[in-house]
C-alpha cells in the first residue's frame, strides 16, 4: 500500500477550535476519553476514499480497519500469523492453490447475516474495469481474476472463488500459495453489503454515498458516525459485531493532522493518546520517556523517476542519480529516527528471501555515467523538479538530494510541493518528473513490493512507465512456483532487473517513531503497522 503522511495542513490554531468547540457535541481531552473509552489519534491526513475497495493509503486503511472486517483479520502481536476474522475456520488443498474457508454467524452493521455470496459480489465488484480499484492486481491471485479484470474474459463465474454455500466460500488460485492468509489481511479483499452498495448507483460507482455517516454498512467492530472533512471523523462501537462483547473501546476519533509538530503539541495539550508521526528533531527530547516509541516498520522511502520523460528515459541518468546519492548521510544527518539507508528495494524482514542489494554511494561513478549520457560535468543537463506532498519531512530530504545532484553531478532540481490529493493525481497523471514516493508492505511476503512493477492493464500502481517484459515473466514464474524456494528464486533475480533500471531510487527504509498515552494497551509493535482495534483498551 502508498505510504501516506497523506497531509491537509491543519494549524494548531484551527485543531484547537475544533477540539474546543467541538463537532457534533464537543470533543473529550485525552482523560475524559479513556474514562469513556474513546480513542483520539492522530490520523496524518484526510481520508482519499473508506471505501474498502477504492482506498489509497495508510489514514484510509486505518479508518476502514475500525469499521469492516475481512475473511482474516490482523492479529494482535504478529503480522505473519493469521487471525479468525469472519471466517472462523480454513483449509487448503493441492498445495496452498485451493482453499476452503468457513464463516462464522457474522452479521452485517445493519443486521443482515454476512453470507459468502457477499464475498464474491466484492470481488466482483474490485474487479470490474469501470471501478478502477487501484489495488484490483491483488486480487490476481484467483484464477482468471486478471482475464476478468482486463476484459479477456467476461463471465465472472470462470473467475477461481464461489459460494459453495451461505457459509463456505471456495478459492482456485493461478498457482500455489502458502501466503494467501497473509493476503486477506489487505482491505482490497474485504466484502462490502451490495444492498447497500445497488442501493448507491451500483457496482462500479465510483462517487457514491454509501461511505457518508449514516450509509456505511459495515463488518468491523465500529460504525460510522460522523464525518466532519479535514477536522474529525467519529466511529462507535458497532453493538451487532460478532466479538462486540471483547471491543473494549466505546469509540475512536480520528483527526487528519498533517503538520508533524501541530500533532506533537496536541499529544503534550491533552488531546491525542496516539500520534501518527514523531518529528525528527523532537526523538533525542523523548526518548527514554514513557510515551515515545520507535517501532520497526517494512517500508520503503523511494523516489520514483517519469521513464518516458527524456533524459530520465537514460538508465544510465537514473543510474548516476542513484549513486550521486549519499544514503547515510540522509537517514543520520536529515531524517534522524533510526531508518537504515537503502541497499535495496525490498525492506529486510521476509523469512528466507534474500534480494539483491547492489545500491551504493560512489560519485565518480555516477559522473561518468552522467558523462556517458551525454551530460559531462551536467553540461546540457535540463532542468528538472522533484515533486513531493506537503510535509516538513520530504521537504527537508528533497532539499539534501537537491544539493548532492548539484554537488556531484552538477545538475539543477527545482522542488515543487503539493497538498497531497493533488500530488496524487499530479502523479498518476504522470506529469512528473522524479516525484517522493514509498510503499508499506500489505501482507508478510516479499511480492507486496514487487508486484507494483509488473505490467499489468489498468493498474494504477506503477506510474513511472517502466515495464519489463523479463521481470514479468519472472514473477508470473514465481506464482506459479511449487516451493517458497523457487518462488523467492524467481522474486530476487526480478528484483536484481528492476534495481539495474531504477524506475524508481530507493533512499531507506523506515522505522516509525510516534508517541502514545501509556494507558493505552494493545498497540504493539507490528511490522505492517496493521491494528486490529478490538484488541486496544485503556488501564490506568
Amino acid at each position: 500500500m502508498t505510504y501516506t503522511d497523506r497531509f491537509k495542513l491543519v494549524s494548531l490554531a484551527f485543531l484547537g477550535a475544533i477540539l474546543l468547540s467541538g463537532c457534533g457535541g464537543g470533543i473529550p481531552n485525552a482523560d475524559e476519553a479513556a474514562e469513556q473509552g474513546i480513542l483520539l489519534i492522530g490520523n496524518g491526513a484526510e481520508p482519499e476514499s473508506i471505501d474498502p475497495h477504492l482506498f489509497t493509503g495508510h489514514p484510509d486503511a486505518t479508518i476502514i480497519a475500525s469499521l469492516t472486517e475481512g475473511l482474516i483479520a490482523y492479529h494482535e502481536f504478529d503480522d505473519s500469523l493469521p487471525e479468525p476474522g469472519i471466517a472462523e475456520s480454513w483449509e487448503s488443498h493441492d498445495n496452498a492453490q485451493r482453499w476452503i474457508f468457513h464463516l462464522r454467524d457474522a452479521q452485517w452493521s445493519n443486521g443482515a447475516p454476512v453470507v459468502a455470496d457477499d464475498f464474491v459480489y466484492s470481488f466482483k465488484r474490485v474487479l470490474s474495469k469501470a471501478l478502477a480499484s487501484e489495488f484490483a492486481s491483488m486480487l490476481y491471485l484467483m484464477k482468471n481474476a486478471r482475464a476478468y479484470h482486463t476484459g479477456e474474459i467476461d463471465d465472472f463465474s470462470q473467475v477461481g472463488v464461489k459460494a459453495v454455500d451461505d457459509k463456505t466460500l471456495e478459492f482456485n488460485l493461478e498457482g500455489p500459495s502458502p501466503h494467501f492468509l497473509s493476503v486477506l489481511t489487505h482491505p482490497t479483499w474485504y466484502p462490502v453489503h451490495q444492498d447497500t452498495i445497488e442501493s448507491f448507483g451500483g457496482i462500479d460507482n465510483r462517487i457514491s454515498q454509501w461511505t457518508r455517516p449514516g450509509n456505511y454498512v459495515g463488518t468491523g467492530p465500529f460504525v460510522l458516525e460522523e464525518w466532519v472533512t479535514n477536522q474529525i471523523i467519529k466511529v462507535r462501537k458497532n453493538p451487532l459485531y460478532w466479538d462486540a462483547d471483547n471491543v473494549a473501546l466505546e469509540g475512536i476519533y480520528f483527526f487528519p493532522i498533517s503538520d508533524l509538530h501541530t500533532e506533537n503539541r496536541s499529544f503534550e495539550n491533552g488531546q491525542l493518546h496516539l500520534t501518527k508521526e514523531l518529528p525528527s528533531d523532537l526523538i533525542d527530547k523523548y526518548k527514554g520517556e514513557p510515551t515515545y516509541r520507535n517501532d520497526p516498520a517494512i517500508i520503503v522511502y523511494y523516489y520514483m523517476i517519469n521513464t518516458t520523460r527524456p533524459p530520465l528515459d537514460d538508465v544510465r541518468v537514473r543510474q548516476a542519480l542513484s549513486l550521486a546519492l549519499d544514503r547515510r548521510s540522509i537517514t543520520d544527518d536529515v531524517v534522524r529516527r533510526g531508518e537504515t539507508p537503502a541497499t535495496g528495494y525490498t525492506p529486510p524482514g521476509f523469512t528466507n528471501y534474500d534480494p539483491p542489494t547492489p545500491l551504493r554511494y560512489d560519485p565518480d561513478k555516477a559522473r561518468e555515467l552522467l558523462a556517458e549520457a551525454g551530460f559531462p560535468n551536467g553540461e546540457g543537463f535540463p532542468l528538472k523538479q522533484i515533486l513531493f506532498n506537503n510535509h516538513s519531512g520530504h521537504q527537508a530530504i528533497a532539499e539534501a538530494i537537491q544539493q548532492m545532484w548539484k554537488e556531484t553531478l552538477n545538475i539543477d532540481v527545482e522542488l515543487f510541493n503539493q497538498e497531497w490529493k493533488v500530488y496524487l493525481d499530479t502523479r498518476n497523471r504522470m506529469d512528473y518528473d522524479i516525484a517522493r514516493a514509498g510503499w508499506v508492505g500489505d501482507f508478510m511476503d516479499p511480492d507486496t513490493f514487487l508486484q507494483i512493477w509488473i505490467t499489468e492493464e489498468n493498474d494504477s500502481l506503477n506510474d513511472t512507465g517502466w515495464s519489463n517484459p523479463e521481470y514479468d515473466s519472472l514473477l508470473r514464474k514465481g506464482y506459479q512456483a511449487n516451493s517458497i524456494e523457487e518462488r523467492y528464486r524467481n522474486f530476487e533475480i526480478a528484483e536484481g532487473i528492476m534495481l539495474e533500471e531504477l524506475p524508481c531510487i530507493p533512499i531507506y527504509w523506515y522505522r516509525r517513531p510516534f508517541l502514545i498515552d501509556p494507558r493505552l494497551k494493545g498497540w504493539n509493535p507490528k511490522q505492517l503497522d496493521a491494528h486490529h482495534f478490538k484488541f486496544l483498551r485503556f488501564e490506568n
